[in-house]
């Protein structure tokens, strides 16, 4: 089969690097353009230095027609950069911001008819472990969030089982690189370095799609979520702790993840206690179920580059284009 030809808008930045690692390696796909316009002309080896001798590309202002297009863009900008760039109806998008993750024409009760004259899409929201069958139908895809994702996948088995009863506390640690490549004062080494620190409690951006999508698989209203996002002091990768008055005993409520997961295969239930070295530089994400007297403990840890961006975007792009899901993303952790 012909390869999948495909363009990176924001090319230059964490999740355009990460997709352009995996994608150069990727048996049925090839990166045509990477569209940069601060940088180019400029070897992309110029940004990207750890692909010296991997690739010839250089950065571009102009993009050619392809088979998928990815917006690597800050939040806000992917829905100008279409308003600026017309893209030919046949190419699929797939955006890494959070531009399009409400579109409140996704939903399976929805029955709005796009009117909009910007590109007239419907942005599916791409969490394979839930949306599946729609994401491998869809034009067009709107990545989930890195903590999102981590949240979403640690509940989804107990809001299909409707156990999802009592209101959720979540503590959740990220690296450094979710806040993107631009600086800013809690990015800086000084302060990140040998510092943790939270930063928008009760009020994280991912709140509303993590609620939009849970709220999806049942009647009853969706119980509070107390996220406390924390900033980390590592570079990748996020460990959430979850929990929740349940009555599932523990080996049952085992046994329904097991279940719920059983044909997805990035996502895992783990015997042992995890930590960020079984996923880091993986699509994997890991859970971990532990029961202490009412409250069941759901631990989630996944690579915020990878399955909370880059490597869930290609695995989005395998399932649009009809290829085996987890085509170029069997990596190997870093686990010293």
């Amino acid at each position: 089969m012909n390869k999948i030809s495909c363009a990176i808008v924001g090319g230059t930045g964490y999740t355009g690097g990460e997709l352009l690692r995996i994608l150069l390696y990727h048996p049925h796909a090839e990166v045509v353009a990477v569209h940069s316009a601060s940088s180019a002309g400029a070897p992309v080896t110029s940004i990207h230095r750890d692909l010296t001798g991997e690739t010839a590309l250089c950065f571009c202002d102009k993009l050619p027609k392809t088979d998928v297009l990815f917006l690597c863009l800050g939040h806000g900008l992917s829905a100008q950069f279409l308003e600026q760039h017309p893209i030919d109806p046949h190419t699929k998008v797939i955006d890494l911001g959070n531009d399009f993750r409400l579109d409140p024409r996704f939903s399976p009760a929805s029955d709005h008819t796009p009117t909009s004259d910007l590109y007239k899409r419907t942005f599916v929201y791409g969490l394979p472990e839930r949306f599946r069958e729609e994401i491998a139908s869809a034009n067009s895809i709107a990545n989930p969030g890195c903590f999102a994702t981590a949240i979403q996948l640690a509940l989804l088995p107990l809001v299909q089982s409707r156990l999802l009863r009592d209101e959720v506390h979540i503590h959740a640690i990220t690296g450094s690189t979710g806040a993107g490549r631009g600086l800013s004062e809690t990015a800086h080494f000084s302060y990140r370095n040998n510092n943790i620190s939270i930063y928008k409690p009760f009020t994280h951006q991912h709140l509303d799609e993590i609620r939009r999508t849970l709220s999806f698989d049942g009647k009853e209203p969706l119980p509070p979520l107390n996220f406390i996002p924390v900033r980390g002091d590592f570079t990748r990768g996020i460990f959430a702790t979850l929990y929740t008055r349940c009555p599932l005993p523990q080996e049952e409520a085992k046994t329904r993840y097991s279940n719920y997961y059983q044909h997805h295969p990035f996502t895992r239930i783990s015997e042992n206690e995890l930590s960020l070295k079984e996923v880091v530089n993986t699509n994997k994400c890991l859970l971990h179920i532990n029961r202490h007297n009412d409250y069941l403990l759901i631990t989630a840890t996944l690579d915020n580059l990878l399955k909370g961006a880059s490597g869930q975007a290609v695995q989005n792009m395998n399932l649009m284009f009809g290829l085996d899901e987890t085509a170029g993303l069997n990596f190997k952790s870093v686990a010293f």
